[in-house]
């Protein structure tokens, strides 16, 4: 993984899911991080449910967080629901913080 791959994962490590206590993710709600050469970043990401609460606060944080990156010029985060999120997507570290 590049470096300002890895910064753009350590910062999305820092935003939690309000209604599980796991980083979104080891959950698995990030589908996609690409960096164009101009530095622009693409994400895809989804969320447990479309009926979630956060749904428009958790995208949000996710780009303002990736923003706070030095080299980052842009973030394009598009929500998506296709594959929908399921428990297997989770990493297993968060499997075992939930004792799944």
């Amino acid at each position: 993984m590049s470096e300002i791959k890895q910064k753009i994962v350590s910062e999305i490590k820092k935003i939690y899911d309000p209604e599980i206590p796991v980083n979104i993710y080891e959950l698995g709600l990030i589908y996609k991080i690409e960096v164009n050469e101009q530095k622009k970043v693409n994400i895809e990401m989804t969320l447990t449910s479309p009926n979630c609460p956060v749904a428009e606060e958790l995208p949000n944080t996710v780009k303002k967080n990736v923003l706070k990156i030095p080299e980052i010029k842009d973030v394009d985060l598009k929500l998506v629901w296709d594959p929908p999120w399921t428990k297997d997507k989770m990493s297993e570290a968060a499997k075992l913080e939930l004792n799944l």
